[in-house]
């Protein structure tokens, strides 16, 4: 596979006249928000095992006049995807199931989970089964054919499927979007398309019924606590409103309006019952820089192994059948010049336009809606993580934190 080429070639010893511009990531920052395209960010640099650089501009909380500083807690969404990864693979490592094992030898209720074939014409779905099982790899890769809902206005069966059955709502247990995920048409035949989709959170399932643990449990106990991450978790009291970040929706006008107060507090304030495995982590930049620094130390971090070093590699090496073309990638190729792993964008080559995002062949990222990244480059001994809450998703910004870090002509080392 391309991705064990790149891990092949991505070593630190090829790259030592590398140094990340912390300068020009600070004044990106200053810049980004003097001209209005977030309200504050951060960013945080690790480098040859020391920090590089932490650098922050602009407000976490504008009306109260609240500088977005380095313990501000940040929603996280989609950064939470990797850390139920690590989660489900520590599981895979202790022997607990195949990657190839079909989904329903542990979640029975996806043994009649059909794909969609058609509709009538009164627009009820028409289903057959799958021409193979879901398997846990798939899970793992967004090959399942799962959905994550309409993105707009429904457009298929299964579209109208997940409004009405409503699989990710926050009054839902983990066990009880499981089964409803299981009633929602597949978009897709396993294997065939790589689609963003509800999949983590079956994975966050998965956790539950093969530890036993509730999945935030087994999280803290197996994750946050062993790396020291003491700030991170989806449950938060109101005592954590004095350092969370608000979250700023950008109008067609380009002013920055806060999240309603209710949706902004909903996933982790309201005491609702769903605990996400693609969203929901709460954190500040330290903790989950001690993620990445686990991540880019093969597994360990601080002389403690989570991980064995052969399975971050095998999370960080491309999964995706190379027979599934870019058009049916829906927007992976837009991240750069690479495939997925198992919950990360996988670079397999240099950028190949200027245009694409700076980056190194052999790293791996990912990303979160309120506009935030981190990402691990092994080939420079670097891992960065960059906050910021603005939605609508602003991957400019990813492009210009990267730009500011590498250079504008950066490519890695041949």
């Amino acid at each position: 596979m391309p991705g064990l080429v790149a891990l092949a070639l991505a070593s630190p010893a090829v790259a030592d006249d590398f140094a990340p511009d912390c300068a020009a990531a600070g004044a990106f920052l200053d810049e980004a928000v003097a001209a209005g395209r977030t309200v504050g960010a951060s960013a945080l640099v690790w480098h040859h095992g020391e920090e590089a650089c932490f650098v922050s501009a602009g407000d976490a909380v504008r009306e109260e006049d609240r500088p977005f500083a380095r313990d501000t807690l940040v929603q996280l969404f989609s950064m939470t995807k990797p850390v139920t990864g690590v989660a489900l693979m520590q599981l895979w490592e202790q022997g607990r199931f195949g990657l190839d094992d079909p989904l329903e030898w542990y979640l029975p209720e996806y043994a009649a989970t059909e794909v969609l074939t058609g509709e009538s014409e009164t627009g009820e779905a028409i289903t057959a089964p799958p021409r193979r099982k879901i398997t846990i790899r798939d899970v793992l890769r967004h090959t399942a054919g799962f959905s994550y809902g309409p993105w707009g206005p429904p457009e298929n069966a299964s579209d109208r499927a997940w409004l009405a059955l409503e699989p990710l709502s926050s009054d839902n247990t983990l066990a009880e979007f499981s089964q409803k995920l299981a009633r929602v048409p597949l978009l897709y035949e396993p294997g065939a398309q790589w689609h963003y989709s509800a999949g983590v959170d079956v994975q966050a399932r998965l956790v539950e019924v093969l530890s036993g643990e509730p999945f935030v449990d087994y999280v803290r106990a197996h994750i946050f606590e062993p790396l020291g991450m003491k700030d991170s978790g989806w449950r938060r009291s109101e005592e954590d409103l004095d350092r969370l970040a608000r979250i700023y929706v950008q109008g067609e006008g380009g002013g920055f309006t806060p999240m309603p107060r209710d949706a902004w507090l909903e996933p982790n304030f309201a005491g609702k019952p769903m605990t996400m495995g693609g969203s929901g982590i709460v954190a500040p930049i330290d903790d989950y820089m001690r993620f990445a620094r686990m991540l880019l130390g093969e597994g360990e971090l601080d002389g403690l192994r989570i991980l064995q070093p052969a399975i971050v590699r095998l999370m960080a090496t491309d999964q995706l059948d190379p027979r599934i073309a870019p058009e049916d990638r829906w927007f992976l190729p837009d991240k750069g010049n690479g495939g997925f792993g198992f919950d990360v964008f996988v670079r397999n080559g240099p950028p190949l336009t200027p245009d694409e995002n700076r980056g190194t062949r052999g790293e791996f990222f990912w990303d979160g809606l309120a506009s935030t990244l981190f990402w691990v480059d092994p080939a420079q001994d670097m891992a960065v993580v960059f906050f910021t809450q603005k939605i609508d998703f602003d991957g400019s910004l990813h492009h210009d934190i990267r730009q500011a870090i590498y250079g504008a002509h950066y490519t890695g080392p041949e």
